[in-house]
């Protein structure tokens, strides 16, 4: 009864009475608009994480120690490595626009190569010294091939004519000769005279009008020293130009060698008496040219 009778007293308190025990009791603070508690809340709320690591500290048992120590560990690192991370996370970004251009670089180093690039260069021997024989011969096919040269555009091996003294004809003394080249035959008579030379009735300067061609029908009369000494009548027919001029110095040559007979071993030498056989090959049935086949198609 008695117990009965203090419950009661206890639970039908005053509203004097219960105001009494809110300003008794301790007030709350509410914590600041930036979310970090006050400095009395901090003060009050350490110490009881300090008595927690004594008290594990005391029995003996590291583990709560370690439990409790390892959040606070974590919620260090991360403040720690937050900004030592995010330099990495630029870094990528940074590096791609470096690697794009290399490749680029790379890319158009690809399509740049040379063909041919990749073989090997031709090994050039170093040029040996020729022996006394060797060097002579090759003077000596050096000269044979300007002598040609020379003979082609008309001109004599050597500045001096072949004969010192040209032989003096008689009046009514004449000398003939037949020339030949390709299908052109020439008919020459030389006579004494002051040096006038006529083809077909006409003067060699108008029925050859190529300086070229002038030149070989006069050679064998240059080169011999009878330029000038003797006229020269020529009837030349078939052929073309080319060949009548060929067959004109033919003639020329084989009729100064009648008049002249020491003349006739250098004129052989450079080929002014030897009759040139070479002609344009016949054509064959069945073929366009000489040698030139039709085209030949498989389908």
């Amino acid at each position: 009864m008695q117990d009965d009778e203090q419950q009661k007293p206890a639970e039908e308190s005053t509203p004097e009475e219960q105001q009494a025990d809110e300003q008794a009791a301790p007030e709350e603070h509410p914590p600041s608009e930036g979310g970090s508690p006050e400095r009395g809340d901090s003060e009050d709320e350490s110490p009881p994480a300090e008595e927690a690591l004594a008290e594990d500290a005391a029995t003996g048992d590291d583990a709560p120690a370690e439990e409790a120590a390892a959040p606070a560990e974590e919620a260090a690192a991360p403040a720690e490595e937050a900004p030592a991370e995010q330099p990495a996370a630029e870094e990528p970004a940074a590096k791609q626009p470096a690697e794009a251009p290399a490749k680029a670089e790379g890319k158009t180093k690809k399509e740049e190569v040379v063909p041919g690039a990749e073989l090997d260069p031709i090994a050039i021997e170093p040029e040996r010294q020729l022996d006394a024989e060797e060097r002579a011969r090759q003077e000596a096919e050096e000269e044979e091939r300007a002598r040609r040269e020379r003979e082609l555009i008309g001109e004599g091996d050597e500045d001096a004519p072949l004969a010192a003294q040209p032989a003096k004809l008689s009046g009514d003394a004449s000398y003939s000769a037949t020339g030949k080249r390709k299908s052109s035959i020439a008919r020459v008579i030389i006579r004494s005279g002051d040096g006038t030379i006529q083809v077909n009735k006409r003067g060699i300067d108008e029925y050859f009008p190529r300086a070229y061609l002038q030149s070989v029908a006069k050679q064998p009369l240059v080169q011999s020293g009878y330029e000038g000494n003797v006229d020269v009548r020529v009837r030349v027919h078939g052929g073309g130009i080319s060949g009548q001029a060929s067959a004109v110095r033919h003639g020329i040559a084989k009729a100064l060698c009648d008049i002249d007979p020491a003349l006739r071993p250098e004129l052989k030498r450079r080929g002014m008496l030897t009759r040139d056989a070479r002609v344009k090959e016949r054509r064959k049935a069945g073929l366009k040219k000489a040698r030139k086949k039709p085209q030949f198609s498989k389908r």
